[in-house]
């Protein structure tokens, strides 16, 4: 087959798991025809339309519901229909609720619902946590929100600005300099960001890269500084402490528009360059240029993403940051981070109350998770399940998340999953989560159904690429017919019509425009404004100043004093590290990171694609040559990880592009359907369920410590 359009893009479709590795045309902004890439059989294309072949799909997609016939764990069910599957699931979801409460039954929400318009629809918003379970009067609605984002996302910017994460926009095309911390641009989930950097590297505008490890956006940046994991607060610290201490920041914004300063320029005297070098590991004159150079580079723009989360003080960390862009005059200017004003079409979200009277799991132990989420906290769910604290929860509904290899120390979960009176998975696959289930409900993938995309000034219709799968069906729909069942199927549209007439309820021209525009349309974005703050834009009462109780940038945080947090953004030593824990660092001498994406995954996704693992065949743990000589280990040698909690297979790949003393390791691997290589490496059998920040209850999953041996 040839193209008859440009090639845009090349893709991974997901609905055929068995090596749809394609290459995508586009024309008037539909796919129109594809052609497999080199070494992927032709027969496995999923498009539909008259070039289409036969669609071949592989076993391990579910097609049917399933109900276990044998023990949990084993993975042993039978075919059933969906009437049977749902009005088990309702039966045993209502015995749970009259024995024990409502409070007694949790959800879930994990990648598998990172759908836009189901995420918005079912109240999720920032937070990906689907509210489904409000009506029925349980509290308990959790999602992978629990470990990825809302520290950076939510809790960090909301106690600095008042507003959420996304809202502090890069603002790239208008900078002098660019500081890319904690993130890799490439492997963004899409690369929106990446494009708009390469292109202004072309023009010669300034790149900096803050990392643990050379990553891609590092490779391309004219300074890399490397720093030791878990140490970025010291290192922003170190920066302000520069910054004030040489009348480097912007004092009328100071002045006018900030509260703590005084205590935060007492705090960060102790973080002296010299200091800041023992902690971090970068060079006192390094931190002195890099200082220096975002103080005084008017337009000086951040790209940073959660990189910073995953640390015994991730939230206060990333409050640093954002407090240094705030004090050198870089926040809402151009060049700088730009709070975003581009109008969103108004989606109409579920119309569901929050249960009250009872406190979802974890809010007593991370207050203010649970009030800038109104999710439980869901690293709280075993003590709930194993101990019954602060109350029993006996069933979960788990929508298209892989928990046991996503959540640190999987047997701790096995074990909470093995002690649920009750278990529905909804997914694509067979995952070790599904194999625990009493029902495992068939969900559609995004091509399968229809729904609407959102893009920087764009929107459009998603229709359906190909026929749903087997008996698949879209979360959505599963959640209407369930909702059915339960009592509340009103609040839920029954079909795509109605559920596209529901979601632009408050914008009906534009539905009518959308079905019209076979390409999307554009939306409508304000001429730029800066300084919103100052011109009333960005409170509801319309008065100036941020969204905060202050009114200001809070660099003293009433809402974290409020719950016993400290104010200023302190720095939190590495519970596990060389200072932290000298007499454990004889012991494991390497400082382990987990979490960086790879190009051919996404977490637990894709690695059952043949296609996509020939990009990376097996798991890898990233290791400096020096460290690797120490240890007699040659690149490719299957190499053994241990920790304190335990010891996993992989495969070492030796590289300058690690720091000495540090190692990086790949994550997903785990699943029962994976590639044998990655099945048995699930690097969370090496993660510490115990050890999380304090802000946010989130596990620290880099800054541990590990030991390598060669096998």
């Amino acid at each position: 087959m040839k193209m008859s359009t440009k090639v845009t893009q090349k893709t991974i479709c997901g609905i055929c798991p068995g090596g749809c590795a394609v290459e995508v045309g586009v024309k008037n902004g539909e796919l129109v025809e594809i052609s497999p890439l080199k070494g992927v059989p032709f027969g496995a294309l999923c498009i539909r339309g008259k070039h289409a072949p036969e669609v071949v799909h592989s076993p391990d997609r579910l097609k049917k519901p399933l109900i276990r016939t044998g023990k949990r764990g084993d993975g042993q069910f039978r075919e059933t229909t969906w009437d049977e599957a749902l009005n088990y699931v309702a039966e045993r979801l209502l015995a749970i609720k009259e024995k024990y409460g409502p409070q007694a039954v949790a959800s879930h929400s994990g990648r598998g619902t990172f759908e836009q318009s189901f995420a918005e629809f079912t109240g999720g918003g920032e937070t990906m946590t689907s509210r489904f379970l409000w009506p029925f009067g349980s509290p308990n609605v959790a999602s992978v929100s629990s470990l990825c984002f809302t520290s950076f996302g939510v809790l960090a910017p909301k106690a600095n600005f008042g507003l959420l994460g996304p809202a502090l926009e890069s603002d790239i095309e208008n900078s002098k300099l660019i500081v890319v911390w904690g993130a890799n641009p490439a492997t963004d989930s899409p690369p929106f960001m990446f494009d708009r950097i390469l292109k202004a590297k072309q023009k010669g505008i300034g790149i900096i890269a803050i990392d643990h490890m050379r990553s891609d956006i590092a490779k391309r940046a004219d300074q890399w500084i490397a720093v030791r994991p878990g140490t970025d607060g010291a290192l922003a610290l170190g920066l302000l402490n520069l910054v004030i201490e040489e009348e480097l920041y912007d004092k009328e914004f100071v002045e006018s528009w900030t509260i703590g300063f005084a205590e935060l320029r007492e705090y960060v005297k102790e973080f002296s360059p010299v200091e800041v070098e023992k902690i971090t590991g970068v060079p006192a004159e390094q931190v002195i240029q890099l200082a220096r150079l975002i103080a005084t580079t008017k337009h000086t723009t951040l790209r940073t993403y959660t990189g910073l989360e995953y640390s015994n003080g991730g939230v206060q960390s990333i409050r640093a940051v954002y407090l240094l862009w705030a004090i050198t005059g870089n926040i809402d200017v151009p060049g700088g981070l730009v709070i975003n004003q581009a109008l969103r079409p108004g989606n109409q979200r579920l119309l569901v109350y929050k249960p009250e009277g009872i406190a979802p799991i974890g809010a007593a132990e991370y207050p203010l998770f649970y009030e800038l989420t109104e999710s439980a906290q869901f690293m709280e769910f075993p003590k709930a399940v194993l101990e019954g604290k602060p109350y029993p929860i006996k069933g979960l509904i788990n929508i298209g998340a892989s928990i046991l290899t996503s959540y640190p120390q999987t047997h701790i979960w096995e074990e909470t999953f093995a002690s649920l009176d009750f278990l529905v998975v909804i997914d694509r696959f067979l995952t070790r989560d599904a194999q625990f289930a009493d029902v495992v409900l068939p969900a559609a993938t995004y091509f399968e159904n229809t729904s609407y995309q959102r893009y920087p000034g764009y929107l459009r219709l998603r229709r359906p690429v190909i026929e749903p799968v087997g008996e698949a069906k879209s979360d959505l729909a599963i959640l209407a017919a369930l909702a059915e069942r339960l009592g509340y199927g009103e609040l839920f549209p029954q079909g795509d019509d109605e559920f596209l007439k529901q979601a632009f309820a408050e914008n009906p021209e534009v539905l009518e425009r959308l079905q019209e525009a076979e390409d999307g349309i554009l939306l409508p974005r304000p001429e730029p404004q800066y300084q919103k703050y100052a011109k009333g834009l960005l409170r509801a009462d319309g008065q100036a100043g941020f969204n905060t109780p202050s009114g200001k940038v809070e660099i003293n945080a009433g809402i974290l004093l409020q719950y016993g947090y400290d104010g200023l953004p302190v720095y939190s030593e590495p519970a596990e590290g060389k200072f932290g824990n000298p007499d454990l660092y004889k012991k494991y001498p390497l400082i382990l990171n987990t979490g960086a994406r790879i190009q051919s995954t996404f977490r637990s996704q894709h690695l059952n694609i043949p296609g996509l693992l020939k990009l990376q065949e097996k798991p890898q743990v990233i290791i400096n040559p020096e460290d690797a000589s120490l240890r007699g280990v040659r690149n490719g040698d299957k190499v053994v990880i241990l920790t304190e909690r335990g010891s996993v297979e992989f495969y070492a790949a030796v590289t300058e592009d690690i720091p000495q003393g540090v190692v990086e390791l790949n994550v997903g691997g785990g699943g029962p359907i994976q590639a044998e290589p990655w099945r048995y490496a699930n690097a969370n059998n090496l993660t510490d369920f115990y050890n999380r920040d304090p802000i946010s209850g989130f596990p620290v999953l880099k800054a541990l410590l590990c030991q390598i041996e060669r096998t």
